[in-house]
């Protein structure tokens, strides 16, 4: 699974080479933690990252 480095949407299809959320092209494996958001009108923690669409995301990107 890589993860975008813009919006942090995690990508389970190892064939991507853009995300699908916000088109950018910088994935990377190298992420730690995992939140999944369902509604994020209603998430608090989704409106503090500002996520507008549901998925799994990685709670921090690691630079190495």
């Amino acid at each position: 699974m890589k993860a975008c480095k813009n919006c942090r949407l995690i990508l389970e299809d190892a064939s991507v080479h853009q995300c699908p959320n916000c088109q950018g092209t910088e994935l990377t494996e190298k992420y730690s933690g995992q939140l999944i958001v369902v509604d994020p009108a209603k998430s608090l923690i989704g409106q503090k990252l500002d996520i507008k669409v549901p998925g799994r995301y990685a709670i921090k990107i690691r630079e190495r």
